[in-house]
């Protein structure tokens, strides 16, 4: 018997998160406007059998945000509240960010999880989705 090598999934493996919306223009001004990410592709066709689609994300990253809206069959998003995107800014300083995010239609909301509270701030998408925008630093070191 020969084993072949299993795909490895490492630090440079291309990432989406992909999560049905009730509007994309709402989404984009959330974390484009927002957030600060880039508009990386855009359909909006209306198609029959096809949906429309935004991905956003940092230009060059190895992540991004495909959100997607079918005008004949949508879905409502279902987000729990410990369904998180978190990102460590090793700051304290997020005010104005939680402003800006404000202002782009998100909403501050009390995190499920205390953690979130004592160290960053949690923002809802205009989905439902939570964002935390965490002050504590992140190493690849801590796993």
């Amino acid at each position: 018997m020969t084993l072949r090598a299993l795909p490895a999934v490492g630090a440079e493996t291309r990432i989406r998160i992909a999560r049905p919306s009730r509007g994309l223009a709402d989404v984009e001004r959330f974390y484009v406007q927002g957030l600060g990410l880039k508009v990386l592709w855009r359909t909006a066709g209306h198609v029959p059998g096809e949906h429309d689609l935004l991905m956003v994300g940092p230009a060059r990253a190895t992540w991004h945000f495909e959100f997607t809206h079918d005008p004949l069959r949508p879905l409502d998003p279902t987000p729990t509240v410990d369904d998180l995107f978190v990102l460590y800014l090793d700051t304290p300083d997020v005010d104005g960010l939680v402003d800006r995010l404000l202002t782009a239609g998100g909403a501050r909301v009390a995190a499920h999880n205390p953690y979130w509270d004592e160290y960053g701030v949690t923002v809802t998408d205009p989905d439902g989705y939570r964002l935390v925008l965490c002050t504590r630093a992140w190493s690849p070191d801590q796993g």
